[in-house]
């Protein structure tokens, strides 16, 4: 995994964002060609959000998309290129939460800090938490500080991460005895597949009227087509202006 030789913090954001809820063989070539392509905070920032969503096509959870091109804006105008090395600004960022931050100062700076992902998290439930069910995150918190290196935050975590995904091969996934345990839906015919299929579209073709988009997006429902057109405008994913959708 490039990014595990790669220990400047903008390759980790960019690999943090990508793996949210997506497997590794797919973030790869999309890894190495968006640093390929913007190979500094600096260049992203002065990306536009089609290019940004078009390198980011088949990934899913376009939202991420915004969220990087917006980190990459705030790092370069607010710390001048260059990356915030404490917690509390970090999540200040846009679409940066615990997890995120608490994986840049692991992962980039090698601080000990105590973080929480689906493959610790089954790591710590499969040897500590025999026959429980409903188990919190605040349980399994004074764990991962104990045993946490202070001086090799960034090889125990990817450790921790590799040997998750191992267990998750081998046994009976230990997550869901978690309470924070949530079966991912299916996308097929889900509001995911209708807002990514409007915004591939867009990508492609700049701009298009809703009777447009209607017509080539014709499997799904118009009503709520319509909807999710309206949920990423709210959300600043495209913009609707002289009857046209773009994004």
């Amino acid at each position: 995994m490039p990014w595990r030789q790669n220990h400047d913090s903008y390759a980790v954001l960019v690999s943090e964002l990508m793996l949210q809820q997506t497997q590794v063989q797919r973030v790869l070539p999309k890894f190495e060609y968006f640093m390929e392509r913007w190979p500094t905070v600096e260049s992203l920032a002065q990306a536009h959000l089609s290019e940004v969503l078009f390198a980011w096509q088949g990934l899913g959870y376009n939202r991420r998309a915004k969220f990087l091109l917006l980190c990459a804006q705030k790092i370069t105008a607010k710390h001048q290129g260059v990356f915030p090395a404490a917690k509390d600004e970090l999540e200040a960022l846009p679409g940066i939460g615990p997890y995120t931050a608490g994986a840049i100062l692991a992962f980039a700076y090698n601080q000990p800090v105590v973080f929480i992902e689906t493959n610790i998290r089954r790591v710590f439930i499969q040897h500590f938490f025999t026959g429980k069910t409903n188990i919190k995150d605040i349980e399994i918190f004074p764990l991962i500080e104990k045993t946490l290196p202070l001086n090799n935050a960034r090889e125990w975590y990817s450790a921790l991460m590799d040997y998750g995904t191992h267990i998750k091969q081998t046994v009976k996934n230990p997550n869901q005895r978690s309470k924070h345990y949530v079966k991912q839906s299916k996308f097929k015919g889900s509001d995911r597949e209708i807002r990514g299929a409007i915004l591939r579209y867009l990508t492609n073709e700049k701009t298009a009227s809703l009777r447009k988009l209607q017509a080539h997006l014709s499997e799904f429902d118009t009503l709520r087509l319509q909807t999710q057109l309206e949920n990423l405008r709210n959300e600043e994913m495209i913009a609707y202006k002289n009857k046209q959708y773009s994004l």
